[in-house]
């Protein structure tokens, strides 16, 4: 009985060991983060921060693949399609949840699991600064009195600046005659060029043009004033009751093992927590919380459930219902 007892126990620590030793062989090639917009944008700069500073705690390269297409949903697509081995992570922000209801190839979120959330991104309404408008209630005046004569440059239906457009429309009954681009680079150079008077980008995105003096930041559509844009009040000081904006989350596809998932999300939520990564991150305007798998979840749902109503108001409810 002893001899059986200690050969059981020999197995069992053979076992455990082998085990951690298939663990730590993982990773051992290059992690690519899929960033479903194009180069440039604010998706694109958080995934090559991210992947930066990961690469020197993963021991691996981790780089940045471009899928983009279909407002954001062609990058979501391709990542969640992957093979589910954790050597693909994907990049999402709140256009999921809108292509979610409105593309017909996108994916639902029981598609993907959740694994780190990076941080949320306030919206803004910014104009030129060469216009005559100082302040929010002078761009809805003129909005009310003269309609059509100020046209708002967005991403794509759908996408986070359209959707901050369409929640100032239906919580103010105004119309912006919004005007979609491919992305964020492609909106704000409609605005420097003149194509439109306004846009809702985040502030990051239209920060270095405001304190230039090229654009003017009317607003923020967040609790607070933004660290970038600390001189611009936000739409609650101005007297507009409206929170609403992007955030930025990492995913993995369906089927990733456990072990594989919890040392991502251990990897992803060490890098974002680094002092040097969130001083970097805070130098090119972001907001980083941090969150892991569980309360990304949450945090999603509940955009979901803040976002549907707008989504159904404004016509981008095409595909599911809920």
């Amino acid at each position: 009985n002893m001899i059986h007892r200690v050969s059981i126990g020999v197995v069992f620590l053979l076992l455990a060991g082998g085990a951690g030793l298939a663990q730590n062989e993982f990773p051992d090639q290059t992690i690519t983060i899929i960033c479903n917009w194009q180069v440039g944008g604010g998706q694109d700069e958080v995934s090559r921060l991210i992947a930066k500073f990961a690469s020197e705690k993963a021991g691996v390269p981790v780089v940045v693949k471009n899928v983009t297409g279909a407002g954001g949903a062609a990058g979501v697509r391709f990542a969640s399609e992957a093979k589910a081995d954790g050597y693909t992570v994907g990049i999402m922000g709140s256009s999921f949840v809108a292509r979610n209801y409105s593309n017909p190839s996108a994916i639902e979120f029981n598609d993907i699991d959740p694994l780190v959330f990076f941080g949320p991104d306030p919206g803004a309404l910014s104009v030129r600064a060469d216009t005559d408008i100082k302040n929010l209630d002078q761009y809805f005046e003129k909005l009310k009195s003269d309609p059509g004569s100020l046209k708002n440059g967005t991403d794509p239906p759908g996408g986070s600046s359209a959707i901050v457009a369409s929640f100032i429309e239906n919580s103010l009954n105004v119309n912006m005659s919004q005007v979609p681009y491919s992305g964020y680079p492609a909106a704000k150079a409609a605005l420097l060029s003149g194509e439109v008077q306004s846009v809702t980008l985040p502030v990051p995105i239209v920060s270095e043009e405001h304190k230039s003096g090229a654009v003017r930041i009317l607003g923020v559509t967040s609790t607070q004033r933004h660290f970038k844009a600390p001189d611009v009040p936000t739409f609650s000081e101005q007297g507009y009751d409206l929170i609403a904006g992007d955030w930025r989350a990492l995913f993995l596809p369906k089927g990733v093992p456990y072990g594989r998932r919890m040392l991502l999300e251990d990897l992803f939520l060490k890098t974002m927590r680094d002092p040097d990564f969130q001083q970097a991150a805070t130098k090119a305007g972001y907001i980083v919380t941090p969150m892991d798998s569980v309360d990304t979840k949450i945090r999603i749902v509940k955009h979901d459930a803040d976002v549907y109503p707008i989504l159904l108001k404004a016509g981008l409810v095409t595909q599911r219902k809920k």
